[in-house]
C-alpha cells in the first residue's frame, strides 16, 4: 500500500477484515413455538453461530479532498466498509486510521419520526455539535436544500415519504463541515434536481473538509461526483482508481 508523499492522508485502511457473527437455530427450522419445543425435547444445544467474512483484507489510503465512490453488487461489503471507517464495527484483523471524526449518513439514519421536520433539524444540528445560533443560521438553507413542499417541515416525520426523509437527513448532515463524510445510498432517493444539488454540495464539502465516501448503485452519480472509485467484490477490493475505468470494468464483469 503506497502512500503519495505529496498529499495529506486522512483515512488509512490497512488489511481490514470484518467478520459478522450470526446466530441461528441448529435445527434449521423457522423460529416458531413448535420448533423451539422440538429443540427442547431433543435437548439440542443453544443457537448455532455462523461467521460471515464481510470484508477481506482491504487496504487503501484516502487523501484530503478525495471523493471516493464505493461500488459493488449487493452483499459485496460496501456498507460494512463504511461502518468500519465510521468506527461502528470493530476490525477482526487489520485496522482503520482516520485524521478527524468520520460521520456516517445512511438512508436509515435515525431521526425521531414523531417529531416534526423542523424539530428534527434542530436536534440533528445540535447532535452534530453545532450551536443554537449556528443552527438558526443554517435552518432556512437546510429546508430549501431538502426541497420539502410548503408546510411539510412542520409535519411529523412519520408522514414523510422515504425520499423526503432521506433528503432531509442529507440536508441536515451537509449543514456542517465534516472531517470524513460517509454517504450510504442517500442520493439514490432524490429526483434529478436533488441529485444535482447533492453533487454540488459534495464538491463544496471536498473543498472545505477532508474526504467524502459515497455508496450508490447509480453509476452516473458515482462518475459525476467522485474523483476515484473503489470496486468491492465478495468483500475484496477488485479495483481502485479512475472512475471511468473502474466503472467500465465493473459493468463489463457484471453484465456478462
Amino acid at each position: 500500500m503506497a502512500i503519495d508523499p505529496s498529499r495529506e492522508p486522512i483515512v488509512v485502511v490497512d488489511d481490514l477484515h470484518i467478520i459478522y457473527r450470526v446466530y441461528g437455530s441448529t435445527s434449521g427450522g423457522k423460529g416458531t413455538a413448535a420448533t423451539a419445543m422440538l429443540r427442547m425435547v431433543k435437548r439440542e444445544s443453544g443457537p448455532q453461530v455462523k461467521e460471515i467474512h464481510a470484508v477481506k483484507g482491504v487496504s487503501f489510503v484516502a487523501y484530503r479532498g478525495d471523493a471516493i465512490g464505493v461500488i459493488g453488487t449487493n452483499g459485496s461489503g460496501k456498507s460494512t466498509l463504511l461502518k468500519a471507517i465510521a468506527g461502528l464495527l470493530p476490525p477482526h484483523r487489520g485496522g482503520v486510521y482516520t485524521d478527524g471524526q468520520p460521520s456516517l449518513l445512511g438512508v436509515n439514519a435515525a431521526l425521531m419520526k414523531d417529531l416534526s421536520g423542523s424539530r428534527n433539524i434542530i436536534l440533528g444540528c445540535l447532535a452534530m455539535g453545532m450551536t443554537m445560533e449556528e443552527t438558526r443560521e443554517k435552518y432556512d438553507e437546510i429546508v430549501e436544500f431538502a426541497g420539502l413542499k410548503a408546510g411539510f417541515i412542520d409535519y411529523p416525520m412519520s408522514t414523510y415519504s422515504s425520499g423526503m426523509g432521506a433528503r432531509l437527513r442529507f440536508a441536515i448532515a451537509a449543514a456542517r463541515t465534516h472531517d470524513v463524510m460517509l454517504i450510504d445510498e442517500a442520493l439514490a432517493t432524490g429526483d434529478a434536481k436533488f441529485k444535482q444539488r447533492s453533487q454540488a454540495k459534495i464538491n463544496e464539502l471536498r473543498k472545505d473538509a477532508g474526504a467524502v465516501f459515497l455508496v450508490a448503485h447509480s453509476m452516473d452519480v458515482i462518475e459525476e461526483t467522485c474523483n476515484r472509485v473503489i470496486w468491492l467484490d465478495d468483500g475484496r477490493m477488485r479495483m481502485d482508481g479512475d472512475p471511468a475505468e473502474v466503472i467500465e470494468a465493473y459493468i463489463s464483469a457484471t453484465t456478462k
